[in-house]
């Protein structure tokens, strides 16, 4: 009985409890219900307030950067090719890829057995001619003699000729002695004619030992140059590329053996489109002597050459477009044939134009500019040029205006911002990284392994290795090339 009292009690009072419960919770909401239709919920809108780089907007005087890339060229480079076939029977001790000659150094030296002989057979062969010249000039002074002793019997069977007829005159010769006088001197007359054609065979003889020496002196001059091309000999300093011969080979007529290049003789040739091009020229059309800025970037360093524009390319090769430019390098420092360089050229300068980060401007060449209660406005400007991350603009309407730094989805016209206004000085700031030893010592180890890099830069790099702090962007770099 006891147990069935307690068991009823509890479910009363859980019954009670329940209900309370239940009765709290409609309460509070009929209290809720009732808050809400007297004051409906509305949260207070804010204006939202950007931070914007800005930039004084002040027109001045900018000579536009033309970046292009370009190779380094060598103006002097002579293809070795022998005249004469041959072995080769003796190198320049230099004559590998990269070796250094002199002016006046044999480079090849082909067999001369065959040339030699050759030039023995013309020199035999030009004696001989010049003994046949003396022979018929000899010749020519006897017939010449000769024919002066036929001309004297001659002129003296006419004089006795004329000694019968004068007889006959005065009635003491006879008839038959004055014919047998004149075939006499008709005889010595047709020896004069035998003794003129012998001369005119004789000086024959002589033209046509004339030119058979002078046949005979230009095969040997042919044979002697052939002799002489057995050698092939440095025509300026330079440097040996592309060697395809060692002794004992057989060399071809005409076969390229190597090349000679002359490192200090460079230039760069770069193309440019013709839109470039027509910005580099003068009033008369004519291409203006820029100076050139040429950049060859190696771990870090930037190995740099001036010049100045040399010429252009007679005409547009099939299938390409622009223009070809060539210009001169003041120094060649580091620099090789080949290298694929960035080649900066200084254009005419612009008047009252401003140099903003290509970020400030769209594709409409609008930029966004502080107004009145720091709201933003938009406003026209003329792209001029574009370089790298900046851009040329002129718009003479906004001198001493703010201009956003860098535009974004959210800002436009009419947005309320809060301008961060740049300090009075620019500074540079290099991070510098502290190595530990180990760091240190692979760095160096992968800078002196690497045998594409220039010695001079090479040099430099291993310098600043050494230092206690080295700039972080050199480690990248270097970084990046161990991981590559």
């Amino acid at each position: 009985m006891r147990f069935l009292s307690r068991s009823l009690l509890g479910v009363v009072l859980l019954a009670l409890t329940t209900g309370l419960l239940a009765f709290g919770a409609f309460q509070v909401r009929d209290a809720v219900q009732e808050r809400a239709n007297q004051e409906p919920f509305a949260r207070p809108a804010r204006e939202r307030v950007f931070a914007v780089n800005v930039i004084a907007f002040e027109p001045q005087t900018l000579a536009p950067q033309m970046t292009v890339f370009g190779q380094i060229e060598s103006r002097r480079t002579l293809e070795l090719r022998p005249a004469v076939s041959g072995e080769v029977v003796a190198l320049h001790p230099n004559f590998t890829e990269g070796g250094r000659v002199r002016e006046g150094d044999v480079l090849i030296e082909l067999d001369p057995a065959d040339a030699q002989s050759t030039v023995s057979r013309a020199q035999a062969d030009v004696t001989e001619a010049q003994a046949e010249l003396r022979d018929a000039n000899q010749a020519l002074g006897l017939a010449e003699d000769d024919l002066a002793g036929a001309q004297a019997q001659a002129d003296l069977r006419e004089r006795a000729l004329q000694r019968q007829r004068d007889l006959q005159r005065r009635g003491v010769g006879t008839e038959a002695a004055v014919e047998t006088a004149e075939l006499a001197a008709a005889a010595a007359r047709q020896a004069v004619i035998s003794r003129r054609q012998a001369v005119a065979n004789a000086q024959a003889r002589i033209d046509l030992a004339q030119t058979r020496l002078s046949r005979q002196s230009i095969n040997l001059a042919d044979a002697q140059r052939d002799l002489e091309e057995t050698r092939i000999i440095a025509e300026f300093d330079g440097t040996l590329a592309e060697v395809s011969v060692v002794t004992g080979d057989r060399a071809s007529q005409g076969e390229a053996l190597g090349r000679l290049v002359d490192p200090d003789q460079l230039e760069v040739a770069f193309r440019l489109s013709t839109s470039q091009y027509a910005r580099l020229l003068d009033d008369a059309g004519s291409l203006l002597d820029a100076p050139v800025t040429v950049t060859l970037e190696v771990l870090g360093f930037d190995l740099t050459s001036q010049g100045r524009i040399l010429r252009e390319s007679a005409s547009v090769a099939e299938g390409q477009t622009g223009r070809l430019i060539f210009a001169s390098l003041d120094t060649s420092r580091g620099l090789k044939p080949g290298d694929f360089v960035r080649v900066s050229i200084d254009e005419k300068p612009l008047e009252n134009v401003v140099l903003l980060p290509s970020a400030a401007v769209n594709a409409a060449g609008e930029v966004l500019v502080l107004g009145e209660e720091e709201r933003l406005e938009v406003a026209q400007t003329t792209v001029l040029r574009r370089q790298q991350d900046d851009v040329i603009v002129s718009a003479p309407q906004l001198r001493g205006r703010e201009v956003v730094a860098a535009r974004s989805p959210v800002l436009g016209a009419g947005i309320k911002v809060r301008a961060l206004r740049p300090e009075g000085r620019d500074v540079e700031v290099s991070d510098m990284v502290e190595l530990s030893d180990e760091r240190r010592a692979k760095l160096i180890a992968f800078v002196e392994g690497n045998t594409r890099m220039p010695e001079e830069a090479r040099a430099r790099i291993l310098s600043e290795l050494q230092n206690e702090k080295v700039p972080a962007r050199i480690i990248t770099r270097i970084e990046q090339r161990m991981g590559s």
